[in-house]
């Protein structure tokens, strides 16, 4: 079975935050697959359903994003799962906005989510990170994190989580770079079809010049009918 969890912080003030576009990826995917309704368990929220054919469970933490691994352990425990059976899905300011990481293990680079989950269960966990971009400068970050999508982020944030929808049931294969990939396809700006190269525009036709006028021809017996015109004798 796979657990997939997304990481935000529960109550409506905080749903359209930066910090929640895990909450957002896995409600995107049961929603898009066929899970089941939202029910409480294990310190957080769950939903049933599959993923190519392999059972799945879908759970988001409502203990806020700092305790996060609380509710994750307590899951773990219970179905006897091991790390490897977890896909986490978090916000990444180290990505731009729209790219899609996916990882095994490793540091938690800051993100309170993760470390928690370190902290309860180890880090042999897989990571989908998804980049929300850095504001450039460090003071910012909290309110960066901390604030809602924006309108023209929706250009980009609709189309990923459709995509981390559409193309989750490669998550069920463990064929994670597929999944990377695939959701990468998705999103790539779709290409023009090459348009047929012009012709040469054919160069003007010249002028055709007006020939020379024919001069007049002489009769040649005209200067002897004169000369007897002349001729009085």
């Amino acid at each position: 079975m796979l657990l997939l969890v997304g990481l935000g912080n529960p109550g409506g003030k905080y749903a359209r935050h930066r910090h929640n576009i895990g909450f957002m990826a896995v409600d995107a995917i049961g929603d898009a697959n066929g899970f089941g309704p939202a029910r409480t368990k294990f310190q957080g929220e769950i939903r049933d359903g599959a993923l190519g054919g392999e059972k799945a469970l879908i759970l988001k933490p409502q203990t806020y994003m700092n305790d996060s691994g609380r509710s994750v352990g307590e899951a773990l425990r219970f179905y006897k799962l091991e790390p490897a059976d977890v896909i986490v899905f978090y916000d990444e300011l180290d990505l731009a906005p729209g790219k899609l990481r996916m990882k095994t293990g490793g540091g938690a680079a800051g993100h309170n989510g993760i470390r928690s989950i370190d902290s309860h269960i180890g880090n042999d966990f897989h990571r989908v990170r998804i980049g929300i971009g850095h504001p450039g400068d460090k003071s910012r970050v909290t309110s960066h994190v901390l604030g809602d999508f924006s309108k023209a982020d929706q250009d980009w944030l609709e189309p990923m989580l459709a995509a981390i929808a559409n193309e989750a049931p490669y998550l069920a294969e463990t064929d994670h770079n597929r999944f990377q990939t695939a959701v990468a396809h998705k999103l790539a700006p779709a290409k023009k079809p090459a348009s047929a190269k012009e012709k040469p525009a054919a160069a003007p036709k010249k002028p055709t010049d007006t020939p020379p006028a024919k001069a007049e021809q002489k009769n040649p017996f005209s200067a002897l009918s004169d000369l007897l015109k002349g001729d009085k004798s």
